[in-house]
């Protein structure tokens, strides 16, 4: 199980928000590449980076943050937020990520996503299960739709997509428990696709309860930047 720090990024700035709510929302004191730096120095591979207001309103801007961070680490970087079309895609494997991570696209512009798809790879795209009782929402979690998780990784695995992040909105940034039901009734429904935990990891036990299911990976964030999580103890368990 690959475990993947986070770094959600906001004006420039770390921050967590509860629930995808950005009426409450924490700062905290390092730049995404200072934190970037610690990651890899307690040797983590892969960081996952969010630009929550590119979410929010379909546009980058985070940029310059991520260039430094490739040009800085050896670190994997998987990235999402504010991904509409080809050329912001472009633009970011012009920086060097490793794979770019798509929620809204598919449910807003699917031509647009499948263009994407067959300009780049299904490979390096990770499709995102943004979950409310069972249903995607959109758009920085701000707009609901009528589109089942199971209907939509349907749809993306007929076009070749095997990674999918599933966060589950009510427990993310709550620090109150993952949903390791949900992860498990996804896996045992897809054995062949590789999901990726999200949302409410809040201790070491979270992460070891995880493993006995073993997803692909599982992304933590504010269980780090809280400091309920040893990143030497996590680091140890870390494939």
């Amino acid at each position: 199980m690959l475990i993947i720090p986070a770094i959600d990024i906001y004006d420039n700035s770390i921050v967590r928000l509860k629930r995808g709510d950005f009426d409450n929302i924490t700062y905290y004191k390092n730049t995404p590449l200072q934190q970037a730096k610690i990651f890899e120095s307690h040797g983590f591979n892969r960081i996952h980076i969010v630009d929550l207001l590119g979410s929010k309103n379909g546009k980058l801007t985070s940029l310059e943050s991520i260039k430094k961070i490739k040009q800085e680490t050896k670190l994997q970087v998987e990235f999402g937020g504010g991904i509409r079309d080809v050329k912001t895609v472009s633009e970011l494997f012009d920086t060097g990520i490793d794979y770019v991570i798509i929620g809204s696209l598919p449910v807003i512009n699917k031509k647009e996503f499948e263009l994407i798809i067959g300009k780049f790879s299904p490979d390096i795209i990770i499709a995102v299960l943004d979950s409310m009782n069972e249903m995607l929402k959109i758009s920085g979690w701000i707009e609901e739709t009528k589109i089942s998780i199971y209907d939509h990784i349907k749809y993306c695995s007929g076009l070749g997509i095997k990674k999918f992040l599933c966060t589950d909105i009510t427990k993310d940034g709550m620090l109150t428990g993952t949903n390791i039901s949900l992860y498990k009734k996804i896996m045992d429904k897809y054995p062949v696709i590789d999901i990726i935990a999200s949302g409410g990891v809040k201790d070491i036990d979270d992460i070891k309860r995880l493993s006995h299911i073993q997803p692909y990976g599982v992304v933590v964030g504010k269980a780090i930047y809280e400091g309920k999580i040893d990143l030497k103890e996590l680091a140890k368990i870390a494939v």
